[in-house]
């Protein structure tokens, strides 16, 4: 007999697949993984290689050319981040009403040319211009990729999903590091140094990605012309988020303001996903000044990676458990745990170096549920599509303050690689993301408990019963019946073209 992949046993086992799923919805999961994960993942590893260039570069000998001494470095991450943080929400308010397919590869082109415009660089000051321009064209890359997946998948996929996302993070990183090391073989080529060819390089692989985005990436399933989804496709995509209570767009109006400012979803993970984001942050930076000070130059760009490393192999695990217990917030618990035994250890300092090693390494181990809270999210706003975008974008902010203050206060460059002040408040957050774990279970128990938001959910669920293969002919073909006529049919009717 021959082999069906899209029935095949393994894919079920792991949970790529649900049992339960036809071979038509199994189909098109993996035409939505190929047009959607593909374009995601490259540009947000392309990038995270341009963003965190100038870290390896400041190794490598940008320090000294460009005269960046003291705090630069760190006042360089603020303006990149300050950027970033201003167009979050305008930008995801954006995809609501301007096709996914041209916005995100439009700013991939501008942020490539600013990488370029990098490597050009003849000051500080220059150098602060570039950075800026990046942040701010690079903003939708992240934000605006995590609203088109969490808007396709079910919920049991979400996890394993945004896992294959967030793993880009960490590769264009790891790549970072590799590609420094290899760059600095063309030191003096073309009379630039090693460190300015990296970001020449990073341009060369960004650029040819957003043609991806333009020809295969789609947009929300409501209002989605891609050319590759058959009008059956689309409707069977509509079909089983409806069934799960994802609601299809409102449209954009002065009401999501309200609805976003009372949707308690909005402001509880505005915390606890900004605590736990942090707390793994010395495994970044620090990790890599820490390195610096002790390890060769290639040395450093070398065992720099492997933190990153580990992320990703614990972002595949944490999504597969998650995904198979149904819940996202024990896996929160665990790496809790392990964070704060790992800011501890650094806290103390004054530990043997493998002691060190062991508690920037599990700090990296712990970056790996990050993408979870997206999903808690999604999950918790799938009533409401713009309200779910435009939270997700506020969360963000948090996260774009934090990572422009923090290096700024808790981690100055000054202080490397001790930072006392900076494992302070690792620690310190590290509790309070422990104790913040139980405020959305409460919350999703008392929304169930009082039938909060059930009446959307049941009408939502109610139109995917309706929606079937007539409802899709009469939304796609039949121009006899005007707009009234198809809503006396009491069906969920949509564009499929």
């Amino acid at each position: 007999m021959k082999f069906d992949y899209f029935m095949n046993p393994f894919a079920e086992w792991v949970g790529w697949f649900p049992k339960h799923y036809s071979r038509e919805e199994r189909v098109l999961v993996t035409k939505l993984d190929f047009l959607i994960l593909v374009f995601a993942c490259l540009s947000t590893w392309a990038n995270n290689l341009d963003v965190n260039a100038i870290y390896n570069a400041y190794e490598s000998g940008m320090q000294e050319d460009l005269n960046l001494y003291g705090n630069r470095l760190s006042y360089l991450n603020a303006v990149y981040w300050a950027a970033t943080t201003v167009f979050q929400i305008p930008s995801n308010a954006l995809l609501t009403v301007v096709p996914a397919e041209y916005f995100i590869p439009a700013c991939e082109i501008m942020w490539g040319l600013f990488t370029l415009g990098t490597a050009f660089v003849k000051d500080y000051n220059q150098l602060m211009v570039m950075r800026f321009f990046v942040g701010v064209t690079s903003t939708p890359c992240w934000i605006g990729n995590v609203h088109i997946i969490n808007s396709w998948y079910r919920k049991q996929e979400l996890g394993k999903r945004n896992a294959v996302f967030y793993a880009t993070y960490p590769l264009g990183s790891m790549f970072t590091g590799y590609l420094q090391n290899a760059c600095l073989t063309l030191s003096g080529v073309g009379g630039l140094q090693g460190w300015r060819w990296m970001f020449i390089i990073c341009t060369v692989i960004t650029l040819p990605i957003s043609a991806v985005g333009i020809f295969f990436y789609p947009n929300v399933p409501d209002n989605c012309k891609s050319r590759w989804l058959t009008p059956a496709e689309k409707e069977l995509a509509q079909k089983r988020l409806l069934a799960e209570g994802f609601q299809p767009s409102k449209g954009m109006n002065w009401g999501i303001l309200k609805r976003v400012l009372t949707a308690w979803p909005t402001w509880v993970f505005l915390i606890l996903a900004n605590l736990y984001w942090q707390t793994p942050y010395p495994s970044t930076t620090p990790y890599l000044l820490w390195l610096g000070d002790n390890y060769s130059t290639v040395m450093t760009n070398n065992l720099s990676t492997i933190s990153y490393a580990i992320s990703i192999v614990s972002a595949f695990f944490f999504a597969f458990y998650s995904d198979w217990r149904g819940n996202r917030w024990d896996s929160l618990l665990m790496a809790g745990i392990v964070v704060l035994v790992c800011n501890i250890i650094l806290l103390i300092w004054n530990v043997p170096t493998g002691a060190k090693f062991f508690a920037f390494i599990a700090l990296g181990f712990c970056n790996g549920p990050i993408n979870l809270v997206i999903a808690w999210i999604a999950e918790c706003l799938s009533y409401d599509l713009e309200v779910r975008s435009i939270s997700l974008a506020v969360v963000n902010v948090g996260y774009t303050v934090f990572a422009a203050v923090i290096p700024l206060t808790a981690f100055q460059t000054q202080d490397a690689p001790r930072f006392f002040a900076g494992y302070i408040w690792s620690v310190a957050i590290s509790v309070v993301e422990l104790l913040m774990i139980p405020v959305p279970l409460y919350l999703e128990a008392r929304d169930r408990r009082l039938g909060i938001h059930q009446a959307e959910t049941d009408v939502i669920i109610a139109s995917a019963a309706g929606l079937d293969e007539v409802s899709k002919e009469i939304a796609a073909g039949d121009i006899s019946l005007s707009s009234s006529e198809k809503k006396g049919l009491d069906v969920n009717v949509h564009d499929f073209s």
